[in-house]
């Protein structure tokens, strides 16, 4: 099934492409989200109509992203762990952790929005990647300790 992209979507293609997609995956999912529409004559008029004002809304959004990441990025963040005997912390430092952290200082950042390759298990420093929007990453510091 053709359809024209009202946004973003992971994995599917950016906001005013003409995709084909499975038309289970469009009909149970993208169309009931208002995600997409048909790529039909008339509606491809409609989209021409509306693409103006998503753009400069999405100008908008990509801006306001930036601002984020610049403000994520200058700030620096901490979080106390326990250790055990040999050094190492008891379980790990999780993204929902990180997300806490982050929230904690007023900025409002999901737990699927922080990208870590791997669990934080010692202490030291990390530099940890947030996706703010699909073409805005930020790199943050983030400082594990002891607790003691």
């Amino acid at each position: 099934m053709k359809v024209i992209l009202r946004s973003d979507i992971t994995n599917v293609g950016r906001q005013g492409e003409i995709k084909e997609v499975s038309e289970g995956f469009a009909r149970n999912y993208l169309v009931p989200k208002n995600l997409v529409m048909e790529a039909s004559a008339q509606n491809l008029k409609i989209w021409e109509r509306e693409r103006v004002k998503l753009e400069k809304q999405r100008e908008g959004i990509i801006n306001r992203a930036k601002e984020l990441a610049a403000n994520l990025e200058a700030s620096e963040f901490s979080i106390k762990v326990k250790l055990g005997d040999n050094g190492k912390i008891f379980g790990s430092v999780t993204a929902a952790n990180i997300a806490k952290i982050i929230e904690k200082q007023g900025f409002e950042i999901g737990k699927r929005d922080i990208l870590l390759s791997d669990s934080i298990k010692e202490i030291g420093n990390y530099e940890i990647s947030v996706r703010l929007h699909p073409e805005v990453t930020a790199k943050i510091k983030l400082a594990v300790v002891s607790e003691k």
